[in-house]
């Protein structure tokens, strides 16, 4: 087996604020199962014991193999509160709709649908949002999810 790239030696007082932190069982399932990764993961404990392989770890916490070796990643890269919580997605796309062009939208959406219909479809708002050419191309899912912020009342 390979050595481990990244190894986690915790301190006295992370491997106790860990331990509070499970034993309390108040947050969230993800990051209670991260505290038990570090903490089975531990090559600091002062011990003469091998330490588990990322694959008894994950069936003793009962996560994905790949989870474990995430976790350790972030906890020698990031530091504890990295390893324990969520990663903040790295959206970098700008949002598609602004205030003006969701305004044409809802404009768009309270209007008399088109000739032969009875009421817009989020298909033909899009289309149609192309055809005026305040987008490119914009997806039905797009205009469904910015509809479904606004409370308009399409009867």
């Amino acid at each position: 087996m390979p050595a481990k790239k990244y190894k986690v030696t915790l301190t006295e007082t992370e491997r106790s604020e860990l331990e509070a932190l499970i034993s309390k069982g108040k947050s969230a399932a993800r990051k209670l199962a991260h505290a038990r990764i570090l903490l089975a993961c531990d090559e600091g404990a002062g011990t003469d014991r091998r330490p588990p392989s990322d694959t008894e770890v994950a069936a003793a916490v009962h996560v994905s193999r790949p989870t474990v070796e995430r976790v350790r990643k972030a906890f020698v890269e990031e530091g504890l509160e990295q390893a324990l919580n969520a990663k903040r997605p790295r959206r970098t796309r700008p949002p598609a709709f602004d205030g003006e062009s969701e305004a044409k939208l809802i404009a768009l959406a309270c209007s008399p649908p088109p000739e032969g219909r009875a009421r817009w479809t989020l298909r033909l708002l899009a289309d149609r949002l192309v055809e005026l050419e305040v987008f490119e191309s914009i997806s039905r899912e797009t205009v469904r999810q910015v509809l479904k912020k606004t409370s308009s009342n399409h009867g």
